[in-house]
Formats: structure tokens, sequence, C-alpha cells
């Protein structure tokens, strides 16, 4: 059957989401999911619910989120998504999951060892690779950095000829990682810099910590922002402001605007 067209009865889709059935009833009750029914008054779940159960278990787990606060990540998240973006921007090519995925395997790692190396759950990781949701740009560095590489190569930003030209609006668009943070590319090629445009809806953040080798530079367009450099020095930019700093040191952010915040984020060299 094809699997887009697959439909689950409450007991199938609580062991794919990993709880139990009257969880998926409770979270119904709360508003969080609204199963389909039969002519009978049976619930079912197709698989793009199934895949917002898993997402909604991942946010009271690993986030630790009350339903109020999932209600409203899982808001912030379908507002982001129905935005409307230029064609450029929605050719996004293979999502980041797969790839990373393929990295595994050629390293010869199992999910459980590389869960393990890097301290989180392997039914986050084995998640991710199959969907490319559930992971924060924190869980990105630190993976990507386990194999090597950074998020830029691995979103799909190709060492191909520089283009010294990106035109307003015409900016390629990596594939989508953490909930409400757009990141779109503003030069091309074998660069010295990553330099990108990013755009966050409200709430959006890096969802904790992270650090690599490098320097950085951020320039607030709109919107405001919050960063906080290694762990005890805090700064809020509003737009027009801009931050220097070295990329070694533990850096976690996030938009406390109630609006969109747009950023030019820079980094040197392309370590990010």
């Amino acid at each position: 059957m094809n699997e887009s067209k697959q439909i689950y009865r409450v007991a199938e889709a609580a062991r794919l989401t990993g709880v139990s059935a009257s969880t998926l009833r409770l979270w119904e009750r709360q508003g969080l999911v609204v199963p389909e029914r039969t002519e009978t008054g049976h619930r079912q779940y197709n698989a793009d619910q199934v895949a917002r159960l898993k997402h909604i278990a991942w946010l009271r787990t690993d986030r630790g989120l009350n339903p109020a606060a999932i209600r409203e990540n899982l808001d912030v998240e379908e507002q982001s998504s129905t935005v409307e973006m230029p064609r450029e921007a929605n050719d996004q090519g293979p999502e980041i999951g797969p790839r990373l995925r393929a990295l595994r395997h050629a390293s010869g790692k199992t999910l459980d060892a590389v869960a393990a190396d890097l301290g989180m759950a392997t039914s986050k990781l084995s998640t991710f690779e199959r969907t490319s949701h559930g992971f924060s740009i924190r869980d990105l560095r630190d993976l990507t950095g386990y194999f090597g590489t950074t998020i830029s190569k691995i979103s799909g930003e190709e060492p191909i000829e520089n283009r010294s030209m990106v035109k307003s609006g015409e900016w390629k668009t990596w594939p989508t990682m953490a909930p409400g943070v757009t990141i779109q590319l503003l030069a091309e090629g074998r660069n010295m810099m990553d330099c990108h445009r990013f755009v966050l809806a409200p709430g959006a953040s890096s969802e904790g910590a992270y650090h690599h080798e490098g320097e950085e530079f951020i320039f607030v367009l709109t919107g405001r922002f919050e960063i906080t450099l290694d762990g005890q020095e805090f700064y809020e930019l509003v737009a027009g402001d801009s931050l220097y700093f070295e990329s070694r040191r533990q850096h976690s952010w996030r938009n406390r605007f109630d609006g969109e915040t747009v950023l030019i984020w820079v980094n040197t060299p392309p370590t990010f």
C-alpha cells in the first residue's frame, strides 16, 4: 500500500509513536491532534497524523513541554510552513536526514552507537534520519561535527562555481531543519565565508548552545534577537544592531519578537 495512504488504527498509531492508546486519546482531548473517524466512530490516523504524533511525543519527552506549550509550538510551525516563498526557495532537493543516515552507514556506526556518543535518544536520531524533523540547530551542529562535516555541506550547498551576485528573493533555501528557522544562501561556491539570511518565526531558537571553529558576524534587519555567549554574556539586538564573536564560544539564541526576525549571519571559515 502507498505509505501516504496508509491508515492506522489507534493501537497501531500508539505503537508507532511509542505511547499508549490512552495517551493518544488524551492528546485528542487536549486538542493536539484530531484523528479521522470511521462510520462506526472508531479512530484512525493517516501517515501525516502519525508523523504529527511522533513530533508531539518528541516535544513532550525530549523538550519537556506541557500541552499548552506543545500547542503553541505546533501553531508556530504550521504558520511558518504556510508562508509563501519564491519558487527557487522551495526547491530544496533531498532532505537532510537521509544524507546524515548515509554518512552514518559509510562510517559503519549503528544508531545506538552514535546516539550514545552524542548523548541523545536513539529514537530521536532514528526519527530524524527518516523524517528530517525533530532536531535543533544545536543537534545538527553536534551530529555534523561528529561526522567531520558542517551543516552547510550536508544541507546541499554544493561547492560549485562562485556566484558573485544573488538577486533579492532568488536565494536558495536550505532543507527545513529546526522549527521556525529558514536559512537562505546569500553567496554560493567555494568561499571563505558562509553568508546566510536567517528568517526566524516567533519563538524560534537554537534550542541549546553549540560551538565550532571560526568567527561570526550577525546583523539584524528586522525584529529582535537574543543571543547568549558562554552561558553568561547576554545580548539583545534590534534592527540595525550587529555582533561579532568567536565561534568557539558556546552560543545559544532565540527570536523573542512577537513577529518575524530577519538576520544576516556570516561565518568564516565555513564551519557552520
